[in-house]
């Protein structure tokens, strides 16, 4: 991805950093929430306190949900390279285990073997080198810890295919429109959900990166994938 590419990204989200949350909930029907609880489940699933990283977390919706079910004495830490993401999220997540740093999923400034989990929620679609920041995730995570993602996808199924393509690039861009006034943004974030691959391909890419016991959920017939795996 290039430099200005990826700049237009940053700024992107950094626009739309106030009405983000909503446009989520609205347009997803409340399932985004869904979603990412099955996915806190899968990380705060141990009694012990955890460190745990969410990267890409934009405005800490899923840190914040993270922080609420992880045990006692846990803490988070999130990444993100939209300041405006952040800002939001830090008045949302004051008082809590959270700590938000503006960083790159592909250089991220942590030792190795850092976290005892790792966890994308809805970012990894965007990422310039997808094949760097799978590997930085894997050098940053502890022997044993447990990485899991959760990415938007598209049903295979046809006649859904065809309802969900309309919706995506008809209905969703209007509607984020009239809650952000940015248009363009809510072109690109359907389109990069097409572009982004299905577990036939994904799920090796984690393999060659080193992850083991690697496993795949679609939820809404595949509107959403949550795919874990073990260092």
């Amino acid at each position: 991805m290039p430099q200005k590419e990826k700049e237009e990204i940053r700024n992107m989200f950094d626009d739309i950093a106030p009405e983000y949350d909503s446009f989520n909930h609205k347009s997803s029907f409340g399932a985004d929430s869904r979603w990412r609880r099955r996915a806190v489940r899968e990380i705060a699933d141990e009694a012990r306190p955890l460190r745990i990283l969410d990267v890409a977390t934009g405005t800490a919706d899923f840190a914040i949900a993270i922080a609420e079910k992880a045990a006692q004495g846990s803490h988070i830490t999130g990444i993100d390279i939209s300041e405006g993401m952040l800002e939001a999220g830090r008045k949302k997540s004051r008082g809590m285990p959270i700590d938000l740093l503006t960083a790159e999923a592909e250089n991220m400034p942590f030792p190795d073997s850092t976290f005892d989990r790792v966890c994308v929620a809805f970012g990894i679609r965007n990422f310039e080198d997808r094949a760097k920041s799978l590997s930085e995730m894997y050098r940053v995570l502890k022997k044993g810890g447990k990485l899991v993602i959760l990415e938007l996808s598209y049903p295979k199924n046809r006649l859904i295919f065809a309802f969900y393509k309309f919706y995506s690039f008809k209905i969703l861009p209007e509607m984020g429109a009239c809650m952000t006034g940015n248009k363009e943004a809510f072109l690109y974030l359907p389109k990069s959900i097409l572009k982004f691959p299905l577990p036939l391909e994904f799920m090796p890419m984690l393999n060659r990166t080193g992850f083991n016991n690697i496993r795949h959920k679609q939820f809404m017939f595949g509107v959403c994938r949550m795919y874990t795996a073990y260092k």
